[in-house]
């Protein structure tokens, strides 16, 4: 059985469209030949999905790195090049997405299903029959296809679960939580039993719901403690948090004092999902009820005393539990799954003064350069026209080159030749 995984750091470069290709169709009445040459086919894409029978991200500690396909280049006689496969990447159902260059956020897929292009195929360079034009009507050269995308992301896993045990150490959750559910959580009698969090479908009649058994809470969890951070994060995406306390144990109210200071302290409107207490252990002669009840009834909460050693009043403890979870998500609605549509702005031409030197950034210039065949003389003849009309050559003299200066644009360098220093 693979260890449970809930942060994986992975590299995806998408595949690079393939080339175009250059063709003529020959004839008596026509010399020179009609252009016919295929367009290159676009590279495959990098795809994570939302799965439900994936319950980790362990695969991802064995392997880091994932490539799509190239796309496939073109032909003569207009033959297109073949789409590169895609890699679809199966992850859990509420892993988040993040950039980890800049730690933002790109998707949340909270939802079965949900998808998220992670890196893009390049498109790939049209054929000279799609280049023809009135100022280039057999054009002897063709495009090359555009990279892929190349990212470096990090997968968080947030569980998604209609119910949260909380609870410190050995107050046994994962107990309750194999009485009440299918779950087969490992029971040990010492703390920190449960150092992953473990999920278990609770069925009732015609309704079922997951309760998920979560790291024991410690003080300090909200500032990273022990399991801290890692547990708290899970319990975002409960719709009903339920507070467990031993209670044998002449401290069993401050173990839920202290469980809710965590989880407000971690975030407040969380705090407002203890809808909850569970007062565990009936069994035992030393166990007191009154105390916790009393708390219970202060903070809004449902309290249900049980024995999830003996089963106890557990079918009194599901049905509350069910509908508390019908209750929240009446208020909550369901998680909802986005991803980041970054705006489409104008794409400027900007040029900056670079050693000794001049670079121009444009998404559409770096593009146009790199899809160009630059042995072509015919094919630099055309990247020339299209600059001169896309404005590089004057924002290039309006910062202070002159003829022979050196410019970058991507990895190419040029010597800049103006068609007019006056422009």
């Amino acid at each position: 059985m693979s260890a449970f995984v809930d942060e994986v750091t992975i590299s995806v470069r998408a595949g690079t469209g393939g080339d175009g290709t250059v063709g003529f169709q020959r004839s008596k009445d026509m010399p020179r030949g009609r252009p016919n040459g295929g367009d290159g086919g676009d590279g495959g894409s990098v795809v994570l999905v939302a799965e439900t029978s994936v319950a980790s991200l362990s695969s991802y500690l064995r392997r880091r790195d994932y490539r799509a396909d190239a796309g496939g280049n073109g032909g003569p006689n207009n033959m297109h090049g073949a789409e590169g496969a895609d890699v679809t990447l199966p992850v859990p159902v509420g892993t988040i997405v993040r950039d980890r260059a800049g730690s933002e956020v790109l998707a949340d897929l909270a939802r079965p299903e949900a998808s998220f292009v992670l890196a893009r195929g390049g498109r790939g360079g049209r054929g000279n029959a799609a280049l023809k034009s009135r100022v280039d009507r057999v054009p002897n050269y063709r495009e090359q296809g555009e990279p892929g995308e190349e990212i470096e992301v990090v997968l968080e896993l947030h569980l998604v679960a209609d119910v949260g045990l909380l609870g410190p150490p050995n107050v046994g959750k994962s107990t309750l939580l194999g009485a009440i559910s299918r779950a087969q959580p490992k029971i040990g009698d010492y703390p920190f039993t449960t150092l992953d969090p473990n999920l278990g479908v609770v069925d009732r009649r015609d309704d079922r719901y997951v309760v998920a058994d979560l790291p024991g809470l410690i003080e300090g969890a909200s500032e990273g403690k022990g399991l801290g951070l890692r547990f708290l994060r899970h319990a975002e995406r409960c719709a009903v948090l339920a507070l467990m306390t031993d209670l044998s144990d002449v401290d069993a109210v401050a173990q839920l004092e202290g469980v809710l200071n965590e989880v407000v302290t971690y975030d407040a409107d969380l705090g407002r999902r203890a809808r909850v207490v569970i007062g565990n252990k009936i069994d035992l002669p030393s166990a007191k009820i009154d105390a916790a009840a009393t708390w219970a009834d202060e903070h809004g909460a449902r309290f249900i005393a049980i024995s999830a050693e003996d089963g106890s009043n557990l079918d009194e403890l599901r049905e509350a539990l069910a509908e508390e979870v019908a209750r929240s998500k009446a208020e909550l609605g369901e998680p909802q799954t986005f991803a980041v549509f970054r705006p489409v702005v104008e794409d400027r031409v900007l040029v900056s003064r670079e050693d000794a030197g001049f670079r121009v950034r444009s998404e559409r210039v770096e593009r146009l350069v790199t899809q160009t065949p630059l042995t072509n003389p015919q094919a630099v003849r055309r990247l020339q026209r299209r600059l001169r009309a896309m404005g590089v050559e004057k924002a290039l003299v309006r910062e202070g080159a002159t003829e022979g200066d050196e410019v970058r644009i991507g990895e190419v360098a040029f010597e800049f030749i103006p068609e007019r220093l006056d422009a």
